[in-house]
């Protein structure tokens, strides 16, 4: 493979340099690692790694490509058909499934917005990750007080604090609900990417170091950058796919052949691009080595959110060259990342994953075998079909509210016992009745039945909706969409493709785990991102109350040994 090369890139190596010391690479060939077996201690650090919209299709596609640290995972334990086995494929709920063991009907993140129809609010929409009793707040970007306190379980940092204060807990990603959601309640550092650089919770004074990498990533984001150049192996993704103008209409718009250029300043090119990955990867770099991460008596955690997968498939889909180049930059960037512990000589054990899958564009589908794949139908928009049915019923309006053409719906709590259930009633007609809608199902339904025990691989449509039901915040019905209806209904304002649905192509996601020394194999059978807590607890000896999580613990030892404690 010829090797990737860009000048939009932030390195390790310029980032690292605002530590007083930087990491000297090894100069010899190590001596050969010794066996991980069921006696061998605990490892010094943990790296759980979430990639935002790495579906379980990315990994295979890319696999015989990836060289670098995607390439030393895939050698690792293997779980290719891992599974964000609940129906709300969103960031939020996702992030939320990886460091707690729980699906989102435990750990009340539901979706990345979801209605509270008590609050002040006129849109009623809270945030995932936010406080909504800040005054002077709303839920809409950068206007809210980022928060954890919609999260109702505890994550692994949680538990590793509860079993030793002393243990370190760090926390960086590129979207504010990633770090968020798998950081916890307990985290020693929290942060996440701004147009200045990092930011945590409001009131919240950085690090010294955290402050001196922020200055570093605002300085590359305010530089323009050229367009990488493109890699052998993506030629044959270079195809324009076009996707019309900006604002939904019939102009010369494309995508499928950017190569991520950008002016200087334009913060949300920067997130959509390898840099965001890089700027991430090597702040937790940064923050390890100041903190001593691994080097202490204790078991540390350092997380990492890689945000920049998510933002190029929602803008230019998931097979033209703009993935292409990504994927082989991520497996690049952790590649120097993994380079960078190495040296260190900590004994650390990784876990890479990811929030949910994700579907490339109706577009491109329907040049590359699939016509069926189609665009929403303008009329399933929540707002007109609320207004439809009010106007019909002489109902007080607003009569629906939900953050798009699927999901959760709410009816407004003004409504009469007799009104609601005409609205109701009305309501589930037209929305069963439309071609695109797979199901309708209700709060009550749902809340009336069990969350499964099964393997995900197998679960029905209502498991994987109850396991994102949570009666005191989902809505009083969920609308669930066809297979291949994308829910935009035009390509446009930046997204020309997204995620969120039941379907596999959504929920199937890659479960990696390494550690020097540990033999590797490959499990096909489906697993769950809830299984990832329990297996890191058992291997890092913290004890959990088996209880309160909704995963198992995943053997890693190959043979008769186990490493589930």
């Amino acid at each position: 493979m010829k090797p990737l090369t860009t000048a939009a890139k932030i390195t390790l190596a310029a980032l690292l340099s605002i530590t007083a010391t930087g990491a000297v690479l090894a100069q010899n060939s190590p001596a050969p690692p010794a066996k991980v077996t069921a006696a061998t201690p605990p490892p010094k650090l943990v790296v759980v790694i979430a990639v935002d919209q790495f579906s379980a299709d990315l990994f295979a596609e890319y696999r015989s490509h990836f060289t670098g640290g995607l390439a030393r995972l895939a050698s690792g334990v293997v779980f290719p058909a891992g599974y964000q086995s609940h129906g709300a494929t969103e960031t939020c709920p996702g992030h939320s499934t990886i460091l707690t063991g729980n699906h989102p009907a435990h750990t009340g993140i539901i979706a990345n917005n979801y209605f509270d129809l008590s609050v002040s609010r006129d849109d009623k929409r809270v945030y995932c990750a936010e406080d909504e009793t800040v005054a002077g707040t709303t839920s809409g970007s950068g206007k809210y007080a980022a928060s954890v306190n919609h999260l109702l379980v505890p994550t692994l940092g949680d538990w590793m604090k509860a079993a030793n204060p002393k243990a370190q807990v760090v926390s960086v990603a590129g979207k504010d609900r990633a770090a968020i959601m798998m950081g916890g309640h307990k985290a020693d550092e929290l942060m996440w990417l701004v147009p200045t650089g990092l930011t945590s919770y409001r009131g919240t004074e950085l690090s010294p170091t955290a402050q001196r990498a922020g200055a570093a990533i605002a300085a590359a984001i305010a530089q323009p950058r050229p367009g990488v150049q493109m890699p052998a192996d993506c030629a044959s993704r270079d195809i324009a796919i076009p996707i019309g103008d900006q604002t939904g209409g019939k102009g010369g718009a494309t995508v499928g052949t950017g190569r991520f250029q950008r002016d200087g300043g334009d913060f949300r090119r920067f997130l959509a691009s390898p840099e965001a990955d890089g700027a991430v990867l090597a702040a937790g770099a940064a923050l390890r080595q100041a903190r001593g991460l691994g080097e202490g008596d204790t078991t540390d955690l350092l997380i990492l959110g890689l945000s920049a997968t998510d933002y190029i498939g929602h803008g230019t889909g998931t097979e033209g060259s703009e993935m292409c180049i990504q994927m082989l930059a991520l497996d690049r960037e952790l590649g120097d990342f993994f380079a960078r512990l190495d040296a260190t000589g900590i004994d650390y054990v990784v876990a890479l994953t990811a929030d949910h899958g994700g579907h490339d564009l109706p577009e491109r589908n329907r040049q590359n075998a699939w016509p069926a794949a189609e665009r929403v139908d303008k009329a399933l928009d929540p707002d007109a079909m609320g207004k439809a049915v009010a106007e019909k019923l002489g109902l007080p309006q607003p009569l629906l509210y939900s953050d798009g053409p699927f999901g959760d719906m709410y009816l407004s709590k003004a409504l009469t016992v007799a009104q609601r259930k005409a609205a109701m009633t009305e309501l589930l007609a037209r929305y069963r009745a439309h071609p695109q809608v797979e199901a309708v199902v209700t709060g009550e339904e749902l809340a009336r039945y069990p969350i499964s025990k099964r393997s995900p691989d197998v679960w029905t449509l209502m498991d994987k909706l109850r396991a994102s039901y949570n009666a005191q915040r989902s809505g009083d019905f969920i609308v669930v969409l066809k297979p291949r209806v994308t829910p935009i209904p035009e390509s446009g304002m930046g997204y020309v493709a997204t995620h969120g649905s039941v379907w596999d192509y959504d929920r199937r996601v890659p479960i990696l785990f390494w550690r020097k020394g540990l033999a590797g194999f490959e499990q096909p059978n489906a697993v769950m991102t809830v299984d990832i807590l329990p297996t890191l607890a058992s291997v890092i000896g913290v004890p959990l109350d088996a209880g309160k999580i909704d995963g198992r613990c995943l053997d890693l030892l190959s043979g008769p040994e186990s490493s589930c404690r």
